[in-house]
């Protein structure tokens, strides 16, 4: 059953279709949003989840057609192999949000990571064309199910959201405060290896406050568990 959008309806492009895709494409779809989701597999892989949500399925070089919002949420060692052009037909001013972390026991040592210093996202964003908006990249999927709770109430959980663009990042803010989160602008997209796998903000479930702190807390020296 689908609920009550508090926002105007969005069309959101959802692209890879696994934990974190999976569970924002439940709920966005019951807060009444219209969401296409792709993956690598194609759109007949996902017939089990657009019967469960009402998403529709759909190539990944259509996901982001007419999209407000876009999110990316697949492996850093896909992004090169992403459809050229991926984001050309998104609705102008499109926010589009990177959840993806770098892990080289799974990616494989990513030179512009290791070696330029490139963030995560800056990575994302060059190898996609087109800015982005880090955000859910340290976020358990099953809490996005689970953990959701109304503006105000004490135990309502931060996410830290990092981009360059201010307008893209009020709308993904907005959004993520209609899933039932409080954020926190954890700066631009340079600063967000404060949000990166091993910094005291990633997977930390607690208030703003408490993110706040933790953000101002990280180091931007990659821990060795995550350098390849």
């Amino acid at each position: 059953m689908h609920g009550i959008v508090k926002g105007p309806v969005m069309k959101i492009g959802i692209i890879g279709a696994g934990n974190i895709g999976g569970n924002l494409t439940r709920r966005l779809t019951a807060l009444g949003h219209d969401v296409s989701v792709a993956n690598s597999r194609g759109p007949h892989t996902l017939t089990a989840l657009a019967e469960e949500t009402g998403a529709t399925p759909v190539p990944a070089e259509e996901a982001a057609r007419g999209a407000e919002v876009v999110v990316v949420t697949v492996p850093v060692k896909a992004l090169p192999g992403l459809p050229s052009g991926l984001l050309d037909g998104a609705a102008d001013g499109a926010a589009i949000i990177d959840t993806g972390n770098y892990y080289p026991q799974r990616d494989g040592r990513i030179a512009a990571i290791e070696d330029e210093g490139l963030t995560e996202s800056r990575y994302a964003e060059r190898e996609i064309g087109h800015p982005v908006i880090k955000a859910f990249n340290g976020t358990y999927a099953q809490d996005l199910l689970e953990r959701p709770l109304p503006a105000g109430d004490p135990d309502r959980m931060a996410l830290p959201v990092a981009g360059d663009d201010a307008a893209a990042k009020s709308k993904v803010r907005d959004l993520i405060d209609e899933l039932g989160f409080d954020t926190v602008d954890a700066g631009g997209l340079d600063d967000s290896w404060r949000q990166q796998p091993g910094t005291p903000v990633y997977g930390l479930r607690a208030g703003v406050d408490a993110v706040t702190k933790a953000l101002g807390e990280a180091s931007p020296e990659r821990p060795a568990d995550f350098r390849g």
